[in-house]
């Protein structure tokens, strides 16, 4: 339960965040707020695999850009049933599921609940040496 409260308060920044900088986003109150990201939640989690599962071959075809638009899409309804929180665009709710994922995904790695890593690795020159069979060995560059 304590897992799902995070994910919740996570998500709620995240909206929060997207409702103050994108154009279109916006609430009148912070319960409008809070019940907009519980619902954006539960379709996230209930709703979003089946619209994967038949968006499939767009998914795969556009290297996963597709998936921007299924949150655009799940933003914009949440925009429609929830009263108190408003999107006006689908252009509006594009962006801001951009922004609700960039923020979810930084503040879950901030606070390390995720399982995504960011690994920087500044490498160096190749060295050119050369073994005992003259370089002609099999070369595994990784």
């Amino acid at each position: 339960m304590t897992s799902f409260f995070q994910r919740w308060i996570v998500t709620t920044l995240a909206v929060l965040v997207a409702a103050n900088i994108v154009p279109g986003i916006g609430y009148d109150t912070f319960a409008g707020v809070a019940v907009a990201s519980l619902l954006l939640g539960l379709l996230n989690a209930f709703v979003r695999p089946i619209m994967l599962l038949i968006s499939l071959p767009l998914v795969v075809y556009t290297f996963g850009l597709f998936v921007l638009l299924i949150n655009a899409l799940l933003l914009y309804a949440v925009g429609r049933l929830v009263r108190t929180f408003h999107v006006e665009t689908f252009g509006a709710a594009f962006w801001g599921g951009l922004v609700i994922s960039l923020v979810s995904f930084g503040v879950n790695l901030l606070t390390g609940r995720t399982r995504g890593r960011i690994i920087w690795q500044r490498r160096g020159r190749p060295s050119r040496r050369v073994g005992r069979d003259g370089g002609n060995g099999p070369v595994i560059d990784v």
